[in-house]
């Protein structure tokens, strides 16, 4: 808009309404200050991506039971508290792997920032609650495993079985996590491939809302592996393992 030329109309008109005109005016200018200020605001960044992390077990077990789903018949024990050390070995890689992808941008919160769960009423059903709440783009659930067979090793990604009710909401998007996350994690840490598994027998899967998986990253029963994943420089490599496949399945905006 010219304003200069239009107000020296208004001033020339002869007959004419001035105080139509400028009202006129003033509106005209009014809408074009606005536009210029709305121009001037810097866009608002869109919000980061939640990432749920979710170290397993605890010190304590809990072998009190919950229902493995909703409305289920079926119960089984919250916490047999894992293979031995696996507490502890997960949930420093639980912090580890929070330090890189909040460095990448991403927002991260955990299940479990100490050797007790103390979320609800404890067991899985108050951690894929925990992640429901914050509405997370990914549930990363951090297991390692365990086997009388000590010469076991690798890693394997858990995803969820289908189930009507339970599952099926998110079922495409955790099989889609889990193959990402498994490429990744063998990638970065050249662990033994041991492939997905479906799981319909997770009470963590049964009740989540959100996109989840669960990676387990070797096992502690083997001497080797075990000894690795128990040292921070292999734990490096596992928690950046997780963060490249948190960040294949959600990227950026």
């Amino acid at each position: 808009m010219n304003c200069k030329a239009h107000l020296t109309k208004c001033r020339g008109s002869i007959g004419g309404l001035p105080r139509a005109c400028q009202t006129g005016t003033v509106r005209g200018l009014f809408v074009a200050i606005l536009a210029v200020l709305a121009a001037s605001v810097p866009a608002r960044a869109a919000a980061a991506p939640v990432i749920c992390v979710d170290p397993g077990h605890e010190r304590t077990p809990d072998l009190s039971t919950e229902p493995i789903g909703p409305g289920s018949s079926t119960y089984k024990i919250k916490d047999g508290g894992g293979t031995a050390g696996e507490a502890t070995v997960v949930l420093q890689i639980g912090k580890k792997l929070r330090g890189i992808l909040v460095r990448r941008g991403y927002d991260v919160v955990m299940t479990r920032t100490t050797m007790e769960f103390d979320r609800g009423n404890g067991g899985n059903i108050a951690r894929a609650r925990f992640c429901n709440r914050h509405d997370a783009a990914l549930m990363v659930r951090i297991h390692a495993d365990g086997s009388t067979d000590r010469s076991r090793h690798g890693a394997s990604t858990l995803y969820p079985a289908w189930h009507k009710g339970w599952t099926g909401d998110i079922l495409p998007q955790s099989r889609r996590a889990a193959a990402l996350m498994q490429e990744a994690y063998v990638g970065k840490t050249g662990a033994a491939d041991l492939g997905l598994s479906r799981r319909a027998d997770l009470t963590g899967f049964n009740w989540a809302n959100v996109p989840a998986v669960l990676v387990e990253t070797g096992f502690m029963t083997n001497p080797t592996e075990g000894a690795k994943l128990r040292s921070t420089r292999y734990q490096w490599r596992v928690a950046h393992g997780l963060a490249n496949g948190t960040a294949a399945f959600v990227p950026l905006p």
